[in-house]
């Protein structure tokens, strides 16, 4: 009959543990509802190609750039710290799951109590050797502690560290996503500055012959020193540049050795005549790139934590149960030679119900608190939206304000090496001026380096946009 009753109880304790837990007090995470439909400005897509779903080893195509971007989510300290940091949400939301389950501990005690020698009813001696007198007890057991998640305050507390792992690998992926558009921004401006510096060395070469020529012109007559002096301002002036690009080109090549992990050197690189601008961008709809953007999908994280962590506060207003001390173990006294005898195992149990009454503010404050911080997530998510779509919507912009300048500059490339041909054998024929020669000379300086210019700009963006739209991660 005793077996009987404590099965009963068991199970009777057992069907109102199952009853209070299906009784939480918070509802459950969902996405929050956003109008995205329209967040890309002039752009109405329904085609849900978009060059994010491109793996970046497809979408770089320059062997060099490819090995630099391996070498650098490899050895980046960047990624490698991103790496630990996802070591620890992950230790953190283990702990927390680790809540559900009791907290035991090993015990071992000696409780050793000694009497008066004189028996206070009867005024005699006592026996030393008697446990009146005498008494030494011997405990060794398990302890273990455990609060029972009924409201669901652990669930939501564990949730909420779930959150905030995924945030870190959200954090990791967008430190990917910009680490590979820094390599690849990095790389073709070095191409840029390359072509730049060879542009201004080809100039300098062409108005050494052009000064010499208008030497050899002021001997014969045909002009003045002033023309002389001129020439060789304009020739030392655009010499000047030189030490500024290479200056650039070394500081750019030591930021791209730190982006690789290794020390300041020289980069090995191609040219950027070899860099082919694509054109076919395609950008998908506003869903796929919220979906695959690292910093919205950190956004949003964030408010799925504020959200959890603000339904435990509430839950921390309903009663509390714990089992707040457990027993299972040995004990006897006096003496250890028959200690592990059936008839010492012991076994106690206590548990308590703990019902706030009055905390001082304190429960009310902590669920005010994360309320707050739960709207202020929500306006940070809203607001990372909105900054994508913006992103995305100047990328752009930019893309196709520099490729509609390509024809124009290309027309103004070749008129001006055609003016400085023609200003220069009319010089010699003393149909031009020294001026105007040098006015070709600067103006197709001028619009090379132009050129270059609106390259590197569409090549950024192409970059910026396969960033923007969330590539990279792939």
């Amino acid at each position: 009959m005793k077996t009987k009753h404590i099965k009963d109880t068991f199970l009777l304790g057992a069907i109102l543990l199952i009853s209070l837990s299906s009784c939480q007090v918070t509802k459950r995470y969902s996405t929050p509802k956003l109008s995205i439909d329209d967040i890309y400005r002039d752009e109405a897509s329904t085609d849900t190609a978009t060059i994010a779903n491109i793996p970046w080893m497809e979408f770089y195509s320059d062997p060099i750039l490819q090995g630099y971007i391996q070498k650098g989510l490899s050895n980046n300290h960047d990624m490698l710290i991103t790496q630990e940091r996802i070591k620890q949400a992950e230790a953190v939301l283990g702990q927390a799951r680790a809540n559900y389950f009791p907290e035991l501990a090993l015990t071992a005690q000696v409780d050793q109590t000694r009497l008066s020698s004189v028996d206070p009813l009867t005024g005699m001696p006592k026996d030393r050797n008697s446990l009146a007198y005498h008494k030494e007890t011997y405990t060794l057991g398990v302890v273990a502690s455990w609060e029972l998640d009924v409201w669901g305050k652990l669930n939501r507390q564990s949730r909420a560290s779930y959150a905030d792992m995924l945030n870190s690998y959200a954090g990791r992926n967008l430190v990917q996503t910009s680490l590979i558009s820094n390599i690849a921004t990095s790389y073709y401006t070095l191409l840029a500055l390359d072509k730049q510096l060879e542009v201004t060395q080809d100039m300098i070469r062409l108005l050494h012959q052009t000064l010499e020529t208008t030497i050899a012109m002021k001997e014969a007559g045909y002009t003045t020193s002033a023309a002389i002096e001129q020439t060789r301002a304009l020739l030392h002036s655009t010499k000047t540049s030189v030490p500024e690009l290479e200056k650039n080109i070394t500081h750019l090549e030591n930021a791209l050795s730190v982006m690789l992990g290794e020390p300041a050197a020289a980069i090995q690189r191609s040219t950027i005549a070899n860099q082919m601008v694509k054109t076919n961008l395609s950008i998908g709809v506003p869903a796929q790139m919220l979906a695959k953007r690292p910093d919205v999908q950190q956004a949003e994280l964030a408010f799925r934590s504020a959200f959890e962590l603000t339904n435990a506060s509430r839950a921390s207003f309903y009663p509390s149960i714990n089992l707040t001390s457990g027993l299972i173990g040995y004990s006897t006294i006096n003496g250890l030679s028959n200690f592990f005898k059936p008839e010492n195992l012991i076994a106690s149990i206590a548990g308590g119900l703990t019902q706030p009454l009055f905390a001082r503010k304190k429960l009310i404050t902590q669920l005010n608190v994360a309320k707050a911080e739960e709207r202020a997530t929500l306006i940070g998510f809203e607001k990372a939206v909105l900054m994508a779509g913006k992103e995305v919507s100047d990328i752009l912009t930019t893309y196709e304000s520099s490729t509609k300048k390509n024809a124009d500059r290309a027309i103004q490339v070749e008129a001006q090496k055609k003016a400085v041909a023609d200003t220069q054998e009319l010089l010699q024929a003393d149909l031009a001026t020294y001026l105007e020669v040098l006015s070709a000379q600067q103006g197709l300086l001028e619009a090379q380096l132009n050129q270059v210019n609106d390259k590197l700009e569409q090549l950024q963006a192409v970059t910026n946009l396969y960033r923007a739209l969330g590539g990279g991660i792939n």
